[in-house]
């Protein structure tokens, strides 16, 4: 599976952080972040809202611009080795430089000088999608909203929110969705993993998104299915995301394969992937398991991906190349 020619657009790039370059980071800052790791090393939490207790605190380590350029590195490395050739990936400025334009800059140039290194070498094309964090709340996602409009251009192609689905409603952040749309940023939104479908209406319907982060209790509602393979909405779905914190049971329960044969557009990422246990080549051999499927529908699933990508048209050119001669 690591062969194939991938793309990822629903990546968090704190959550992409493996647990050795935290402890690492940790060591050189002397932070104490013992009591996030579990004794393999790997991150320890219980249930969603302690993930997001887990995250943050990693996250914590992570204080200039040098700190996430060396990130930025690390995960498109990895990134490499399980055959990504693009990838969007969330950041918040409420993490760096806690909202402030003049310091998001600095952090935004640093993350953007380290994806052109990687890219130059043959590596995955890297692009940013700025997200305020709902449980934050609205009021504190309006700066990370202005970061997102002075600073869309060739890397900041999108704004989405992420965090805890269950804080607030989504028309309570219409005006920072607002602030990007006239901006010219494309819009996403995390909805219809921990809340029902009417989070995914409500998701589209106030905030003029046009795809969704997850989505995958959309099979819950008939008439949104319908409404979602209408309107061309595409779904960022995380398959091992969703059967580890145990939105379903397991691989074979998931409805990914019903919202395809059902005609939505999806794609498959890995959301927070050391969080999870999984990489991108892991969440296409548990696909195959699961539902039989093959190189075609992985080379399919990538095409629907390279269309939704919210970048520019050239570098949408230049990934179709890539997919298109992988299938030769």
């Amino acid at each position: 599976m690591k062969s194939i020619p991938k793309i990822e657009l629903h990546l968090h790039l704190e959550g992409a952080a493996q647990p050795g370059f935290v402890r690492a980071l940790a060591g050189e800052k002397h932070v104490d972040l013992s009591g996030i790791f579990d004794e393999n090393g790997d991150y320890s939490y219980s249930g969603f809202v302690d993930f997001l207790r887990v995250y943050e605190a990693a996250t914590s380590v992570l204080q200039s611009p040098e700190d996430y350029a060396r990130l930025t590195t690390s995960v498109l490395e990895s990134l490499a080795e399980h055959g990504v050739i693009y990838a969007e990936t969330f950041v918040s400025p409420d993490f760096c430089g806690g909202g402030d334009l003049a310091a998001w800059r600095e952090y935004l140039a640093a993350m953007q000088e380290a994806s052109a290194v990687i890219e130059a070498q043959g590596g995955p094309i890297l692009k940013g999608i700025v997200t305020p964090i709902r449980h934050f709340g609205p009021e504190r996602a309006k700066a990370p909203a202005i970061c997102a409009a002075e600073t869309v251009g060739d890397w900041i192609v999108g704004f989405g929110m992420g965090g805890d689905e269950n804080r607030g409603h989504p028309r309570d952040f219409t005006w920072a969705f607002d602030c990007a749309r006239e901006a010219g940023l494309h819009l996403t939104n995390h909805a219809g993993e921990w809340r029902g479908p009417s989070s995914i209406r409500e998701s589209i319907e106030d905030l003029g998104v046009e795809r969704i982060g997850h989505g995958v209790r959309a099979i819950e509602d008939p008439a949104l299915v319908d409404y979602l393979v209408a309107a061309g909405i595409v779904l960022e779905v995380c398959p091992g995301s969703n059967v580890a914190l145990g939105i379903y049971p397991d691989w074979n329960a998931h409805p990914i394969a019903k919202l395809r044969d059902a005609g939505v557009k999806v794609t498959v990422s890995t959301d927070d992937p050391p969080f999870f246990h999984t990489t991108m080549s892991h969440e296409y051999a548990r696909l195959a398991d699961a539902f039989g499927w093959t190189e075609e529908d992985f080379a399919a699933l990538n095409r629907v991906a390279a269309e939704a990508a919210f970048c520019d048209e050239t570098t949408r050119s230049a990934i179709l190349k890539k997919l298109e001669e992988a299938d030769v």
